[in-house]
């Protein structure tokens, strides 16, 4: 775990969990959320694959800080003790 930024609760989303070895939770530090997907590809490789394309996070993902989804992506600022959730987008019609 990063010692950059507080310390942080992140959901881990079924579809992933094989990356992590079933783990539905997992802590790291991080200031922004571009941080923390690099804290948890450092614990869990190959996750930054399935969470980014290049410098954005993937088409049909979202991230939600404190249940809040964010629209900032990457560049969104953590709190300490933040509760960071990585969902799936829902759109319809």
């Amino acid at each position: 775990m990063s010692d950059d930024g507080p310390e942080l609760t992140v959901q881990i989303p079924a579809s992933l969990r094989r990356l992590t070895g079933g783990a539905a939770q997992a802590t790291a530090r991080a200031a922004t959320v571009r941080d923390l997907v690099a804290a948890l590809d450092a614990q869990f490789p190959g996750l930054r694959d399935r969470l980014c394309e290049g410098d954005r996070l993937r088409t049909g993902l979202a991230v939600a800080v404190n249940s809040r989804i964010c629209s900032t992506g990457l560049s969104t600022p953590l709190p300490a003790g933040a509760d960071v959730t990585f969902l799936p987008t829902v759109s319809g019609g």
